[in-house]
């Protein structure tokens, strides 16, 4: 079966919001399922995040919604509660990113829909989990990137500090979390019982970090910043080139015995003792790198990566977003998919490649606007005109006039 239908006649309910929840249910929906982001009417957070802007509309809330019909509900008003109630009893999945609670007290808790709906799949995107001593505190991807120790990673000794710039927790989240609903897909396959998943950015963000932090645990000392360079790995890290940087990963013993022919280092410095193996030349980084970047300055990037390729050398120029987009490689892949969004203006976005070129996942559905399909939406659902057009006159529900509005 095609990636883009393997999830065919799953319904989800996406009530999340910004990174994290988004990122699954956009997963989700590339591979069939036919995903609802339920909105209140304000919108989704991440629509006032920006620059970037596309015709008004927010790159950042683009990029997590793709495979997505919006339906926009007021929760406050109880027919809009109501209308939740009779949607999940036919739901299969439904994702969430409030604060613990939240959700019960807008009156469509997990204990109550459950009941309702025993089969539902209920997937909690939280900054820190359900429980616990953080577990009120609110948190983005850069306030779990500092907690959980990766912001002390970013970067180089003595400078500030430094975050991913991409949202790294957020997409690890994401990921972790679309793992997790098709587990419990699976066990509701044997069982026929849903389950409440407690998906944390706080837990995604150590995991992100699986050798870091298990090599503290395992050796007590704090790692130091250093920039581009592997902690466990030498030479692992970008050199200085005459004109510009490449990257360069020989920790191998016949790719350091092969670098060392190519640069030309001379008798013995392969089996130099602060060199001869790999741990010695993670303890002797810095003399290692010294040594090294004396002869990659000599040369271009584009004059050494031919030279180094043919020795069996990893490398790679390093690369910016212009040079990643025109790469022959980016080209082959179609690793970006166009949308066309409502009002006309064309989206590209990194699509998900998983599978052979015939069963990749597709695009179904470009970012829905703020309501776009409230009506199709319920309609679907099982709701009547007249019980549609009077959510929507006492605006429990909210009918966009124009898409991505």
């Amino acid at each position: 079966m095609s990636l883009a239908k393997a999830l065919s006649g799953l319904k989800v309910l996406d009530f999340s919001q910004i990174g994290a929840g988004p990122t699954i249910g956009m997963l989700l929906g590339d591979m069939g399922a036919e995903v609802i982001k339920i909105e209140a009417p304000s919108g989704d957070l991440s629509r006032q995040i920006g620059p970037p802007w596309i015709d008004g509309e927010s790159v950042v809330a683009l990029s997590f919604n793709r495979n997505k019909r919006g339906l926009a509900l007021d929760l406050k008003k109880p027919a809009a509660v109501a209308a939740v109630h009779r949607m999940a009893a036919q739901a299969d999945i439904l994702i969430e990113s409030f604060r613990p609670g939240v959700m019960s007290r807008l009156g469509v808790g997990y204990e109550t829909l459950a009941v309702a709906n025993p089969a539902l799949i209920w997937c909690a995107v939280t900054a820190f989990g359900q429980d616990g001593p953080w577990s009120d505190r609110p948190g983005v991807d850069g306030v779990v990137q500092a907690l959980t120790g990766l912001m002390s990673q970013i970067g180089v000794e003595d400078a500030e500090p430094c975050k991913v710039q991409v949202p790294a927790v957020d997409m690890t989240t994401g990921f972790l979390g679309t793992v997790a609903v098709l587990a419990a897909l699976q066990e509701r396959a044997r069982s026929g019982k849903g389950q409440f998943l407690d998906v944390s950015m706080y837990n995604a963000g150590l995991m992100l970090q699986l050798t870091g932090v298990s090599s503290y645990l395992a050796s007590g000392e704090l790692p130091r910043r250093i920039g581009s360079a592997a902690p466990y790995a030498a030479p692992n890290e970008a050199y200085r080139t005459a004109d510009g940087w490449m990257m360069v990963a020989a920790y191998q013993a016949p790719r350091w015995r092969a670098l060392c022919s190519l640069l030309e280092l001379g008798e013995g410095v392969a089996d130099d003792p602060r060199f001869a193996d790999n741990d010695a030349r993670v303890r002797h980084r810095a003399p290692l790198r010294e040594l090294l970047e004396s002869r990659f300055v000599l040369r271009t990037t584009a004059e050494w990566l031919p030279l180094l390729e043919a020795h069996d050398i990893m490398c790679a120029p390093v690369a910016d977003y212009a040079m990643v987009t025109s790469s022959e490689q980016f080209q082959h892949n179609h690793a970006a998919v166009s949308m066309s969004l409502g009002n006309g203006a064309e989206f590209r976005v990194p699509g998900f490649l998983l599978g052979d070129r015939d069963t990749q996942a597709k695009v179904h559905y470009p970012p829905p606007g703020k309501g776009e399909h409230s009506r199709a939406v319920l309609a679907d659902y099982g709701f009547s005109s007249d019980e549609i057009e009077a959510l929507i006159a006492d605006q429990s529900a909210i009918q966009a006039s124009s898409s991505h509005s």
